[in-house]
Formats: structure tokens, sequence, C-alpha cells
């Protein structure tokens, strides 16, 4: 279930309540009036069946409520509820494969800023992968995969392209161009300080692990797994198995290909240069293409739903048009 606490102005409150009375998939209404200050307006709370959600919160956008007011969303783990059952019930759908749009939009703006942190981890990752290569380690670069923070930008980038919103790609562009080129600076001022000082562990030569070769020997496999990553990811992103996320960090080749990259310079090994940034394209680009993909296929059944919504007679206790949207955008 998702709870909603909503403060709406009014003027539009009395329709937002008989509007969430009418749908079978809201349950456990509670209305406050002249509850909320600054803005002034009534408080509605309610928990809605997580299938059905976006189609609410875009009924009360169309109510234009948080203009003035403003909707706040959580999420309920456990409820013990007989009321909130038959909600589930009544939304068509499995609660796991919802997507709560406007969740999403809000998780991915979070997600792509370029921020002191962003860039910590950025730089922090490349040199835990550079460690690897050195010491020709799997852990390593398990563990350098995990820390880079480059997927949030990357999947900021998917959900800006299908909703064709050229704010949010700006941002999630910038945050990649200016992440790792200075992930990869750093890896080669550290590659070049171990080098003159001696520091790298005894027989090293730069593509000779045995362990991490792969990563300038991009083949098929990188393209199938950064796909299924990219895949994996976004869904990860848009439902409720968050967890998964992790597998798909280990999975994609990004943070080690950036470090290849940053030792190749600082080698003058061009050979390996060329090769790690094969390999750093691959990924990006098949990930991106996966995301944009599932994103795609995903909005396009939502917006058969809504489309579907928007003749339920329900509307019309709240003024809203039956079949278009009170919205331009949408």
């Amino acid at each position: 279930m998702v709870h909603l606490r909503i403060v709406a102005p009014s003027d539009r409150s009395e329709k937002a309540l008989e509007l969430l009375k009418a749908y079978g998939s809201v349950s456990n209404v509670i209305f406050l009036r002249d509850a909320a200050q600054r803005p002034d307006g009534d408080v509605i709370l309610c928990d809605v069946a997580r299938e059905d959600a976006s189609v609410v919160l875009g009924d009360l956008r169309e109510l234009e409520i948080p203009r003035d007011g403003s909707i706040a969303i959580e999420y309920v783990d456990t409820h013990i509820s007989e009321a909130a059952e038959r909600a589930e019930k009544f939304a068509p759908g499995s609660p796991s494969d919802a997507v709560v749009w406007e969740q999403v939009e809000a998780s991915t703006s979070e997600n792509v800023e370029l921020s002191g942190n962003f860039l910590a981890f950025m730089v922090l990752a490349v040199l835990l992968a550079m460690a690897g290569i050195f010491l020709d380690s799997p852990i390593l670069i398990i563990g350098a995969m995990v820390v880079g923070p480059e997927f949030g930008p990357l999947a900021g980038l998917c959900v800006a392209l299908v909703e064709e919103r050229g704010s949010l790609a700006l941002r999630s562009l910038k945050a990649l161009a200016v992440g790792f080129p200075i992930g990869i600076t750093a890896g080669f001022l550290a590659a070049a300080a171990i080098k003159e000082f001696g520091l790298a562990p005894d027989g090293f030569a730069l593509g000779d692990g045995e362990f991490t070769e792969f990563i300038t020997e991009p083949d098929f496999f990188s393209f199938f797994v950064a796909f299924l990553a990219g895949t994996a990811g976004v869904l990860s992103l848009t439902s409720a198995k968050s967890g998964a996320l992790i597998g798909v960090l280990i999975s994609v080749t990004t943070i080690p290909a950036a470090a290849n990259i940053g030792m190749a310079a600082a080698y003058g090994d061009g050979a390996e240069w060329r090769g790690a940034m094969l390999q750093l394209s691959v990924n990006l680009t098949m990930i991106v293409l996966a995301g944009v993909g599932t994103l795609y296929l995903q909005r396009l059944l939502y917006r058969r739903r809504r489309i579907k919504h928007l003749r339920d007679p329900v509307r019309e206790k709240a003024g809203l048009p039956i079949g278009r949207s009170a919205r331009s955008d949408r």
C-alpha cells in the first residue's frame, strides 16, 4: 500500500475527498478540516493500492492540489486491515509490478545531482578499482562497482529520455560528463605516483592480470551483460525489489574501465587505453538503451491504464472531465 498525506486548499479539498471516497482502491480515508498551516488548508490522509497510486495521483494533480498545497507519498510495509486488502484486490495487477511514477521521478531527480558526495564516491570507486587492477583482486573490483554512484545519473537519463524532460537529461549528462573525467584523472594521478615511487607489486604489467583482464577486452558478453544489467537496474528502480540494484552494480564494468583508462594513460599503454575506453562506451550505451526500452514499455502500459481510467464516471465527483485530462501535459 501507498500512504498519501494531502494538504489541499479548502476550495478543492471537498472534491479531492469525494474522489478518494469513490475509488475502490483507496481505503482508510481521514479528513481533517483546517488542520494545515503554511500552506493553509485541509488535510486528507488515505491508503492507496500501489497498482493505482499513479492513477489516483494523476487525478489529484488535475485538481492542481500541488500548486497551492502538497502531496506526500510514503510506503506502508505492513498493514493489518481487511479494508486495505479489499482495496488491493480491487486494483488489477500485482503490487510488486506496479510503478509509482511520481516516486521514480523524485528518486531519479535526487540521484543525478552533481554534488561533492557524488564526486567523492566516484573518485573512491575508481581508486578502489585501480587497487584491484594492481593486485589482480576481483574482490576489490566488485567493491569498486558497488561504491560507484554512476547508475543514478544513468537511470535519470533513461527517465528523462522516456518522459522528454530536458532539464533532467542535462543534469544527468552533466553528472556523467564531469564525474567520469574526474574519477579517471584521480586514477591517472594515483597510478602515476605509484609508478614513479615504485610502489606497484613486483612483476606488475598492465593487462596481464588473470582476474581483471576482462576489463579491457570487450566482447559479445560485454554487450549482453550490460543490456541485462540496464534492464534489471530500471526494474529495481521502478518496482518494490530495490535490493536487486546491488546485483546490477556488480554486473557492469563502468568503474573498472574508468580506472583502467587512467592507469593506461599513466603507463603509456595505448592498447589498454583503447580497450578500456571501448569497454566503458559499451557499458554506458547498452545500459541506457536497455533502460530506455524497459521504461518505455512500462510507461506505455501505464498510459493505457490512465487513458482507460479517464473514462471512469468517478471523476465526475471531483468535477473532472470524462475521457480527457484537465492537464495539457498528461
